[in-house]
């Protein structure tokens, strides 16, 4: 009985987030609105803009530190191992690498947008 109740609960909610979804939205339709995304460029434009190469590097050093984060999410879990100064070596050489980068790139202006 617990489970019939469940899912006519289950089904009789997703039921009416579904008829929500579909009555709430305004249907005002403007240029804005039904016009493609393309980035912040005009679309009506030529296609053939000239780009930054500096977004570019922006955007690889911001997916360097962030595969950073991703490396070092589970040193909380492993200093619960028994050799911990090999542990946090090995995080200290990571975070000592990629500073040692980023000060690199600093002092080449390689973060700075304007040219």
């Amino acid at each position: 009985m617990n489970m019939l109740t469940s899912i006519l609960m289950n089904t009789l909610i997703s039921m009416m987030l579904i008829l929500m979804a579909f009555w709430l939205p305004q249907m005002d339709a403007y240029s804005e609105k039904i016009g493609p995304y393309e980035c912040g460029f005009d679309p009506i434009e030529t296609a053939r803009l000239p780009f930054s190469m500096k977004f570019f590097l922006v955007a690889i050093t911001f997916l360097l530190f962030d595969l950073e984060i991703a490396l070092l999410l589970p040193l909380p879990w492993a200093a619960q191992m028994n050799k911990l100064t090999i542990v946090v070596s090995v995080a200290l050489m990571l975070i000592l690498v990629l500073a040692l980068g980023l000060a690199y790139e600093w002092l080449q202006k390689g973060l700075e947008w304007e040219e």
